[in-house]
């Protein structure tokens, strides 16, 4: 992709042409590009049971859509793994932080840091409620985090593979 003496905008990144994001996630984050490859098959089971888990429980006026764009700011767009929304039915190429109640990052090996540390902390500052991470493993682990000040703190861990919610929604999702 070009070099932007200036850096990239969310705009940038939404109009690239569809053969440079084919095999590629691309993110965007203070005008810095996040290339990463697409998720693999295990990644994209948990999600499955993620969706699975979720979909049912979900309150009157929300919405799951897996892996869309969500724009946090001119110059910082992500795709979650997962996002829930307040915002039902709306299409749109990329949604903005203001709609998004929930998103989910499930940990790949390219993404370690972006998930537990980057993305965690872009998500609070655009104040995002809820932030879930879920780490694939012998036995997939789940952290929900929720947004007080200006950070996220834990509300939920998983245990023996279950991790029972009570925010945003009730559910008990089995990883």
């Amino acid at each position: 992709m070009p070099p932007r003496p200036d850096g990239w905008t969310a705009d940038d990144v939404l109009a690239l042409p569809e053969e440079q994001t084919l095999l590629q996630r691309v993110e965007l984050v203070d005008g810095m590009l996040l290339v990463s490859p697409w998720p693999g098959l295990e990644h994209q089971r948990l999600l499955g049971k993620l969706q699975s888990a979720c979909a049912p429980a979900l309150p009157d006026g929300t919405e799951l859509l897996p892996g869309v764009n969500v724009r946090l700011a001119a110059r910082r767009l992500l795709t979650p793994d997962l996002i829930i929304l307040d915002c039902p039915g709306v299409d749109t190429v990329a949604y903005g932080a203001s709609d998004v109640r929930l998103a989910a990052e499930i940990v790949s090996p390219s993404t370690k840091m972006q998930d537990r540390i980057l993305k965690r902390a872009v998500y609070a500052e655009a104040l995002i409620s809820f932030y879930l991470l879920v780490e694939p493993g012998e036995q997939n682990t789940a952290t929900l985090f929720e947004l007080r000040g200006e950070d996220y703190e834990p509300i939920a861990k998983s245990e023996n593979g279950e991790l029972h919610l009570t925010r945003p929604f009730e559910a008990t999702l089995r990883l």
